[in-house]
């Protein structure tokens, strides 16, 4: 299926024109004449972008631009509107907005927004998915396993560990070991990484009591 570029647009004969203009870079187009249209039925995909007015009735681009955050956020999102000011541009790209860009605009801004916005889309869907793959791995890890780890990428040794877990410190190795298997890791660095890239090594982190597998909370920490 053809990468689809949302329009969200007030502008009936603007935005038809819009869509035909990118329909000839070999993209599918959908449009909406409003932020509620486009949240009624949001796409199911997130692959694409998004080029939204700034001003319209209702939901205001803007106002839109923070729904969409919550509600399809590794779409980009680039502003198009006729009544740009500086400020407005400053707080959408504070906001995450990709790019913001005055009506009219050529054809070639156009194209090559929407082309650096899909290089952003794409890079995001490969982070999740990066994400996901490492949140599996460490679900196969055991409860002790998940206190092993998360002591070890807080810096604590082998005799830490085994201390603080009332153990002894070839059973830590031992832990270790299956831990490195599991997560598909080759040195310490590695988990250290896949801690940090899960938010896991902060030392709010707890690891006295972990959560049992069937918590929410155990779901969403892969524990």
């Amino acid at each position: 299926m053809q990468t689809c570029i949302h329009i969200i647009d007030d502008d009936a004969s603007f935005r038809t024109a819009l869509g035909r203009l990118v329909e000839t870079y070999g993209f599918r187009v959908a449009c909406y004449e409003s932020g509620e249209s486009f949240l009624s039925q949001l796409p199911a995909s997130e692959e694409g972008c998004i080029l939204l007015d700034l001003r319209m009735p209702g939901l205001s681009g803007p106002d839109l631009q923070d729904r969409i955050a919550q509600a399809v956020p590794l779409l980009p999102i680039v502003f198009l509107t006729g009544q740009g000011t500086i400020a407005a541009s400053v707080q959408a790209m504070k906001a995450g907005a990709d790019d913001f860009l005055e009506k009219p605009v050529s054809s070639k801004i156009l194209r090559e927004a929407i082309e650096r916005a899909l290089d952003q889309n794409e890079k995001r869907r490969a982070g999740r998915e990066q994400i996901q793959l490492l949140l599996d791995r460490v679900s196969n890890l055991t409860p002790r396993e998940t206190q092993v780890f998360d002591l070890v990428v807080r810096g604590k040794r082998n005799k830490q560990v085994a201390y603080d877990l009332k153990t002894s410190e070839r059973t830590i190795k031992a832990h270790r070991h299956s831990i490195m298997e599991k997560l598909g890791a080759t040195s310490l660095a590695e988990i250290v990484s896949i801690a940090e890239k899960l938010g896991r090594n902060g030392p709010s982190h707890s690891v006295s009591n972990p959560p049992s597998a069937t918590s929410p909370k155990a779901n969403m920490q892969g524990h």
